[in-house]
């Protein structure tokens, strides 16, 4: 079909409403470790202001390509990279690069560097809205309820004052899709095509709480059955993720529950509430594999959460039990940043980095190297993955727990003790100490490495 007509959301004949066979797991990402990076943020992009001229900035991320790999993820968890209002998240052209990132150059440049490296690419995907601005959406409005767009938005035909878009979560810049039409599971269907065929490995699903599981079951077989080794994540926040899962088809969702219980439990000293949570967190692990992780783009830093001591600590946890874990850029170098709940809230946790690592301050030198260590650990026990924990010894502030492996073999037992500053001890089967965590890590304050903190 011709790109205009993919950018309408024209379908190119297959029915989204046949259910195909999934094929079998895939194997790779049994193994991935994804550094989560938010890319106009990452890259120094103007986020709102109006001018979006082209820029190259995406090659800045290349830049950071082996640094990744040093240390020791295996693939890049990417936000939006496609042409947007703003942030990013209201889409406009879900075929383009954002300019301000740069053009499809740039992108098979990124795709080819990772594919060197052995790094897979995740993109994501916002399939819940698009921006006001999107042309589809202007059309839909000017052409009526009969008009060619009509059936790819979800508009109120009948709303007081004339037709009106139905949008996100009260924002009236993002205006949803209507996900019980064909058009809309074709568009999104033609979307995620266009990108694994460009090279990418899979599909961060934002907001894929807020679309109806139908409408996922519908999209995903079908582009499993062109691209059986793609895996999709779904950003679930509350509810039955299992169900959720079931029910939509998606390989995983993103484990708030137990983002929250890792970082609330070691701020409020109370290790019951992790325990809890990793009891809730087997129970997930025997019907699919969850995406863990203790920071994101979405969320204050946990360095600012729980302090640089409190934050490795928090590490160790993530890197010692089941999932998939992804680490947010920065996070590994002691950023901090505050989600703030006003206009521009996002921008302290969603900051620029320097043009290549040799240009970061020295002061994260000793978290990243603790980071590079449980990292490591984690890639030494791949069968960590898929392991279940089991609480050995409990009290407030400790808390010992075992993680097996699924076949019942290899363990490791993990020891936190939040008495006096926060402390984790990891073992083998053995008893030998695999990692300890060091003497109190010092992270200067956000103000005090200067508006550039990451830079020297």
């Amino acid at each position: 079909m011709s790109r205009e007509d993919s950018d309408r959301g024209v379908h190119d004949g297959r029915s989204p409403g046949v259910r195909i066979q999934q094929e079998a797991p895939v194997d790779w990402v049994d193994h991935a470790i994804w550094w989560h990076v938010y890319p106009l943020g990452f890259c120094g992009a103007p986020i709102r202001e109006a001018d979006h001229t082209l820029t190259h900035s995406l090659r800045r991320l290349s830049n950071w390509l082996d640094y990744g790999v040093e240390l020791g993820v295996s693939g890049l968890l990417l936000g939006p990279i496609f042409a947007s209002q703003t942030h990013g998240y209201d889409t406009v052209d879900a075929f383009r690069i954002d300019p301000r990132l740069g053009d499809d150059a740039d992108f098979d440049a990124l795709v080819a560097s990772c594919k060197e490296r052995g790094l897979r690419i995740l993109l994501d995907g916002v399939f819940s809205h698009v921006g006001v601005e999107h042309p589809g959406v202007q059309r839909a409005l000017a052409e009526g309820r009969d008009g060619s767009e009509a059936d790819l938005f979800d508009i109120d035909w009948d709303a007081p004052g004339g037709p009106a878009p139905r949008v996100f979560e009260g924002h009236s810049s993002l205006v949803r899709f209507n996900h019980a039409s064909d058009r809309a599971a074709g568009y999104t269907t033609d979307v995620m095509e266009h990108w694994l065929a460009r090279g990418i490995d899979g599909w961060r699903l934002d907001a894929a709480y807020s679309v109806p599981t139908e409408f996922w079951s519908r999209v995903l077989p079908v582009v499993r059955a062109q691209y059986p080794e793609a895996w999709f994540l779904g950003e679930v926040i509350h509810g039955d993720y299992a169900e959720f899962v079931d029910a939509s088809g998606v390989d995983s969702v993103t484990q708030y529950e137990l983002w929250k219980a890792i970082w609330s439990s070691i701020k409020d000293a109370n290790l019951f509430e992790l325990a809890w949570a990793l009891k809730r967190h087997n129970a997930f692990l025997a019907r699919f594999t969850p995406n863990t992780f203790i920071g994101n783009h979405d969320v204050t830093r946990i360095a600012s959460t729980l302090g640089a001591d409190g934050a490795v600590s928090a590490l160790a946890i993530l890197m010692t039990i089941g999932g998939i874990p992804s680490v947010y850029y920065g996070d590994e170098q002691g950023f901090t940043g505050v989600k703030e709940e006003r206009f521009g809230g996002d921008d302290d946790i969603r900051p620029p980095v320097p043009d290549d690592p040799s240009q970061l301050a020295g002061w994260g030198a000793e978290i990243h190297r603790t980071y590079q260590d449980l990292i490591g650990l984690r890639r030494r026990h791949t069968w960590l993955v898929t392991a279940t924990t089991e609480t050995l010894e409990l009290e407030n502030t400790r808390f010992s727990y075992r993680t097996s492996a699924a076949d019942g073999g290899a363990f490791l037992d993990t020891e936190i003790d939040l008495d006096a500053a926060p402390q984790v001890t990891v073992r083998n089967e053995s008893g030998q100490i695999l990692w300890k965590q060091p003497g109190s890590v010092i992270i200067p304050a956000w103000g005090e490495a200067g508006r550039s903190g990451p830079g020297r």
